[in-house]
């Protein structure tokens, strides 16, 4: 599981974090003032790559947190098999499956290339070249 820790006031917006153990997505971060005797707390919502599902997290600013390092790759598009579309990596030729995204299911045909991210074992299919 390739992963590093940052503290939370570095998160952003758009980048990517790890919360109940998936990879997911920064959507918003709230930071509230300190108070009197407290420290500053971070509200941040974020939704999953792979699932989907809404997760949020509240910790102090200065909290450690891990962030998935996420490998953009690119793949040829060899079969497509109803709902799944087999892969082959154009670096080491390796060849593998993935769900297809419902976005992308006109579009898509076989000898095309596309973009897709591996991320703690997990592989998604992104986006056509």
């Amino acid at each position: 599981m390739s992963k590093k820790v940052v503290e939370v006031k570095t998160l952003k917006v758009g980048k990517y974090v790890i919360l109940d153990g998936e990879a997911s997505k920064i959507t918003s971060i709230q930071t509230s003032s300190p108070g009197k005797h407290g420290a500053a707390k971070a509200r941040v919502e974020a939704v999953g790559v792979f699932d989907n599902q809404k997760r949020s997290l509240v910790k102090p600013v200065d909290a450690k947190i891990d962030i998935p390092i996420i490998d953009k790759r690119a793949a040829q598009v060899l079969a497509i098999m109803g709902s799944d579309v087999q892969l082959m990596d154009m670096e080491d030729y390796s060849t593998f499956e993935v769900p297809m995204p419902t976005e992308l299911r006109d579009q898509l045909l076989e000898g095309a290339e596309v973009d897709y991210i591996v991320a703690m074992g997990n592989k998604k299919l992104m986006r056509i070249k």
